[in-house]
């Protein structure tokens, strides 16, 4: 079936900006999608991380995984926007004061 341009159901795309990695991620972030995002965070070395989620439309407990996998590699310099159902979800795990969010 041709899906013409339909958006994808997820995508992880990795840019650098100098020492700055910055994961721009999009659609669902589940057990099948979780890893690729972890790794496309990992890929290049970088002194700070911003991880955007404000295209995500679906987070699993796989994804609160590598997030919090994340913020373990990169402690203090990962920062992390998340929709607004990734906020839901971060906030219904009880990580929503984690100094990786902005404040609300």
């Amino acid at each position: 079936m041709d899906q013409g341009s339909a958006p994808p159901v997820f995508s992880a795309v990795a840019e650098t900006d100098g020492d700055h990695l910055i994961v721009v991620v999009t659609g669902e972030v589940d057990m099948a999608t979780a890893d690729t995002m972890l790794q496309a965070a990992l890929r290049e070395p970088a002194a700070r991380v911003t991880l955007d989620l404000r295209a995500v439309t679906f987070f699993d407990s796989a994804a609160i995984h590598a997030v919090v996998r994340l913020a373990g590699h990169y402690p203090g310099t990962l920062t992390v926007l998340p929709s607004r159902q990734v906020t839901r979800v971060l906030e219904i795990a009880g990580l929503g004061g984690q100094p990786w969010l902005p404040p609300g």
